[in-house]
């Protein structure tokens, strides 16, 4: 890259990736943290951000975009909602109508898991498991796990949302 106009990573994120590296054996196994770091700042990681990591870690592009791929948490495409939304559908969950909640927030949304609402704010997903059965129907908001969850309760999650 010959500017600093043409990177996609901003200064900040990049020392991020680098402060990374004294914690791993090898600038290789940098890779998903440094993932999660460019997704943490962008809401995605585009191609442009790939090459960018790639070259910080001293790695071919391919094998940055293996470890892109093999997770399902990273969007590639365009950026996600401010907040992102995950649903169980573990056993647990579904026995208490956790189906029934999700499609409650489908509804209120407008979106189907996959989607982000039209406005940006919010990405619904679906976990298989939040780990959180004695909660269930449990959803992870962001980084906060809420437990026990009712349309009412998913009524106040969505308004307590920027």
């Amino acid at each position: 890259m010959s500017t600093t106009q043409e990177r996609i990573l901003t200064d900040a994120v990049r020392e991020k990736i680098r402060g990374l590296l004294p914690r791993y054996p090898t600038k290789q196994a940098v890779t998903l943290p440094a993932l999660h770091a460019v997704h943490d700042a962008l809401g995605y990681v585009p191609q442009e951000a790939v090459v960018e990591v790639a070259e910080l870690l001293e790695l071919h592009p391919a094998q940055v975009q293996d470890t892109l791929s093999f997770y399902g948490f990273f969007e590639q495409e365009k950026p996600l909602g401010r907040h992102r939304l995950w649903v169980c559908r573990s056993l647990s969950c579904a026995a208490r109508e956790g189906e029934k909640l999700l499609a409650y927030l489908c509804e209120k949304l407008g979106i189907r898991p996959g989607q982000t609402t039209e406005d940006g704010r919010i990405r619904l997903e679906f976990a298989e498991c939040l780990g959180a059965c004695d909660f269930a129907p449990a959803i992870l908001a962001d980084d906060t796990l809420h437990g026990n969850m009712t349309k009412e309760k998913i009524d106040e999650l969505i308004d307590s949302l920027e």
